[in-house]
């Protein structure tokens, strides 16, 4: 009876999608305290203000007598792939990932975009609009694992000149051209005559020619109605209209036509939106940005106390970002993890920020 029940609750996963945290409700019955405890710890963790920059890395160990929540501010931009992932020991316990989008709605300001599979800790994330998200983890009830967590990104498309990097960028998207009367609507790759310019994505050659400001050009179209990417300035066009084209197919060769005659060789690489227009290419074709692990094996304290006057506690990560309160000496915390010397850390109101470790002791 028990296998064809969990034959039958199989099947209709399969029609109705549960989320990772609708499995994992299963387990609990819905007055359960330590389950109802748990849910709230996740909708207070909505109302935190923490804010990390990507690359990130953060180590810890979940302590299940705070019932840890991880929630953090990012700015995400179109173009990029993103990547959340959450390493912990042997013990292996379920860790859910939400990433929310950050709507003008007063009553609710996150809407949940995308969750990370039941039994998976790693998430993938491609947005569709640059702006404000909000990425939260939680571990599962009681979970007692050394853990260590890590955010990147990888560019959405392949760099367009053979050999180079966006090192050789240099004219950037919004710089100002014509003496101000218009900006940049791209960025410019400087190369040799005559280096290969390649396909960023596969799709087909819409259009090629030689003609204003954009000299021998060629425009290549991401898949039927995707997106339109702008090669100007070619010395040659090798392309050819209606071709299709695989991720890294030569399209034409760095030149200096059109209105770049005065300039050294370059590619002039846009990027245009169906029904927003040109948008800054540059995120599409930066290199892959992923944390440093740190390998240290000091032992992070599960609560600390402050050893100072006053410690000022962060938005972020950093003395430069945003403080959000202070503590005064003896007063004590819970350590969330720590990245690099800075401690994430939920005050006795459960308040979450970030505290420099200098300023606090490890409590025994």
């Amino acid at each position: 009876m028990i296998t064809g029940c969990n034959k039958l609750t199989q099947v209709t996963d399969v029609i109705t999608q549960p989320t990772a945290r609708e499995v994992y409700a299963r387990n609990f019955d819905n007055d359960s305290l330590p389950y109802l405890n748990w849910n709230r710890a996740f909708a207070r963790a909505l109302q935190d203000s923490v804010e990390v920059k990507l690359p990130y890395a953060e180590q810890g160990v979940f302590n299940a007598d705070n019932l840890p929540v991880y929630a953090y501010n990012l700015k995400l931009e179109l173009g990029r792939n993103y990547h959340f992932q959450v390493k912990t020991d042997s013990l292996n316990p379920l860790v859910f990932i939400d990433i929310y989008e950050k709507t003008s709605d007063s009553i609710r300001p996150y809407k949940l975009l995308e969750q990370a599979d039941y039994k998976t800790a790693s998430l993938n994330f491609s947005p569709k609009n640059t702006g404000d998200f909000k990425l939260v983890i939680q571990p599962q009830l009681g979970a007692t694992s050394d853990f260590t967590m890590s955010f990147g990104s990888a560019p959405a498309y392949a760099f367009p000149v053979a050999g180079l990097s966006s090192k050789a960028i240099q004219s950037f998207w919004g710089a100002a051209r014509d003496g101000g009367s218009r900006s940049h609507e791209g960025v410019d790759i400087f190369a040799s005559r005559g280096t290969p310019v390649l396909a960023s994505v596969a799709g087909y050659v819409s259009s090629t020619g030689n003609r204003g400001l954009g000299g021998k050009q060629v425009w290549l179209r991401d898949g039927l109605f995707g997106s339109s990417l702008y090669y100007a300035h070619l010395d040659s066009i090798i392309a050819s209209r209606g071709q299709r084209v695989k991720v890294g197919d030569t399209l034409g060769l760095i030149g200096n036509t059109g209105n770049a005659r005065t300039t050294p060789p370059h590619l002039h690489f846009g990027i245009y939106r169906r029904g927003s227009g040109a948008i800054n290419p540059f995120p599409f074709i930066e290199e892959a940005a992923f944390p440093e692990i740190s390998e240290t094996s000091t032992e992070i304290p599960t609560k600390v106390v402050v050893n100072a006057s006053q410690a000022n506690l962060r938005q972020g990560p950093s003395a430069k970002m945003q403080k959000n309160g202070s503590l005064s000496r003896r007063d004590t915390i819970w350590v969330l993890g720590r990245s690099a010397d800075w401690l994430h850390i939920k005050t006795s109101e459960n308040q979450s920020a970030f505290l420099h470790e200098s300023l606090v002791q490890a409590l025994n």
